[in-house]
């Protein structure tokens, strides 16, 4: 899994793809008057996330049963790890995953009666230390 963050790191930030993805996400218009199909852009984007999350159900399906809708329970997770890490940020989101994966664990061990605020404790801090998230876009 840590394999497959950072590959997607990698190629986010480091490839030319990357800088065309990230160029349509934030400009969509400039980014076609530079002459790049941005409707192709998104279509490998798209191809990419149905590819991940099909990875991703892969790994769950041994350990869990897998039923339609079985990721709303993981949803205010991801929600906790993007508003860490910063909104935007791929960077953040894998430091904050990787943050938020330690609290959980460790405070089930060693704080069971306070583990689930534990990461919402963590993010509670985070943002009054830092508003914006770890990593700013």
């Amino acid at each position: 899994c840590v394999a497959l963050a950072l590959g997607l790191y990698v190629l986010i930030s480091k490839t030319r793809l990357g800088m065309k993805i990230r160029a349509g996400a934030f400009n969509r218009e400039m980014t076609e008057a530079l002459g790049i199909n941005i409707r192709l852009i998104h279509g490998v984007v798209f191809a990419l996330g149905v590819a991940l999350a099909a990875i991703a159900g892969m790994i769950a399906s041994p350990i869990s049963s897998v039923y339609p809708g079985m990721g709303s329970s993981v949803l205010i997770m991801c929600f906790v790890v993007v508003v860490i890490g910063g909104i935007g940020s791929v960077r953040g989101a894998l430091v904050a995953a990787l943050m938020v994966g330690l609290v959980d664990t460790f405070g089930k061990v060693l704080m069971p009666q306070i583990a689930g605020m534990a990461v919402y404790m963590l993010m509670a801090g985070v943002l009054l230390y830092k508003p914006e998230g770890l990593f700013k876009q």
